[in-house]
């Protein structure tokens, strides 16, 4: 079964933020928007991060899937949805930045923390680079290196242009901030740079990231399986023990999940279907052993 299409109508509307606004981000007038009452309880945030051109709209879903329960954060990244591009050059090093300075500046201590994509690979950044912000890491059909990704995506990559984007919802929302065509070009152009040289973030620096992780890929998604069952192992994942007695004892530091039927695109639409597991995981609720006799 497809899971990108199964949504519920709650999951799907749009949810007005508790406030919303730019913030004086490393030289960027970056736009965020928080969702429900940050600080009133102990529950701890989750900060969600869109993929590569997306905004804060493409995570609607997400956001009414996870506000019931905790305050959410989310924010358009250098030159996506509301925020400008500038000259400053792009890394997902710069934007793992950018990620904790969003949090000290809305003086959230610690938060949970989404990626979806690019923005998955952000997060991964965030954790390392901060790892006192980061409570727990769920990366959404994203990479931790190049090699991580099927040929076949580098291909399309490489082909990217202005030209392609201009009529989209990516080159209507620049167009509100900025009119020069020669800006939106160059920013594409930083953006398939990017997008193309990724990150190589090391086994080593995988194993010390200090979060409890969720990995979450499709089975035909541009993430290859082995490549998340890599950074599951590398996050400390698999359990010996479970395997001998067929029941989970402890918490794991790490989850993985493999969804059917199911592309890079399509995860994006599976609030529904993953809410619960991601729920679980961030609560630390432990696993269930039923009996079999």
């Amino acid at each position: 079964m497809s899971v990108g299409g199964a949504r519920r109508a709650g999951y799907s509307r749009r949810v007005e933020p508790s406030r919303s606004g730019h913030l004086p981000i490393n030289g960027l007038q970056l736009y965020y928007e928080a969702h429900g009452e940050l600080g009133a309880s102990g529950t701890v945030p989750l900060l969600l991060i869109p993929g590569a051109f997306l905004s804060t709209d493409s995570m609607n879903q997400w956001v009414a899937a996870f506000v019931a329960k905790r305050p959410v954060i989310v924010f358009d990244q250098q030159g996506h949805g509301r925020t400008a591009d500038t000259p400053r050059p792009m890394s997902y090093e710069q934007f793992g930045d950018d990620a904790a300075a969003v949090l000290d500046a809305l003086e959230v201590e610690r938060a949970d923390v989404m990626g979806y994509s690019q923005g998955g690979g952000v997060a991964l950044q965030l954790a390392l680079r901060h790892p006192q912000l980061v409570s727990k890491l769920v990366a959404l059909s994203a990479t931790y290196r190049q090699d991580g990704w099927y040929p076949s995506v580098m291909h399309a990559l490489d082909g990217l242009s202005g030209d392609l984007f201009a009529d989209t919802p990516v080159g209507e929302a620049f167009r509100r901030h900025t009119a020069d065509p020669e800006a939106f070009a160059a920013y594409i152009e930083k953006m398939r740079v990017l997008s193309i040289e990724d990150q190589n973030i090391s086994d080593a620096q995988m194993r010390s990231i200090q979060a409890k992780t969720m990995i979450i890929v499709g089975d035909a998604d541009g993430v290859k399986p082995e490549h998340a069952v890599a950074m599951f192992k590398l996050r400390g994942g698999g359990d010996e023990g479970a395997a001998a007695t067929g029941a989970i004892s402890t918490i794991p530091p790490a989850r993985l999940v493999v969804l059917p039927a199911t592309s890079h695109i399509s995860i994006s639409g599976a609030a529904q279907v993953l809410e619960p597991m991601i729920t679980a995981f961030l609560d630390d609720v432990p696993p269930a052993t039923p009996s079999l006799w």
